[in-house]
């Protein structure tokens, strides 16, 4: 078994209000950042031991897709390192 990090990345998907993101981003702008879009996301990192990275990824895909995201509003990805 090896040790592995997965990070699973929540997103609201696109036209799912995202009050958190829309506070920020006119608070940026009365900083005088111009930006077209900002998106609030939570992220995850899983220490997990695998045979594989392969199978590291798998389980926490599946973690994703039972608790930490909701696919009717959400999307998630998910990046594995050793």
């Amino acid at each position: 078994m090896t040790a592995y990090t997965a990070t699973v990345t929540v997103r609201l998907k696109r036209g799912v209000l995202d009050p958190e993101a829309e506070t920020t981003k006119r608070a940026l702008e009365r900083l005088g950042f111009e930006l077209d879009e900002l998106r609030s996301a939570d992220r995850f990192e899983i220490d997990l031991d695998a045979e594989s990275e392969d199978e590291a990824e798998a389980r926490a895909t599946e973690m994703a897709e039972r608790l930490l995201a909701n696919p009717t509003i959400h999307d998630f990805d998910v990046d594995v390192s050793a």
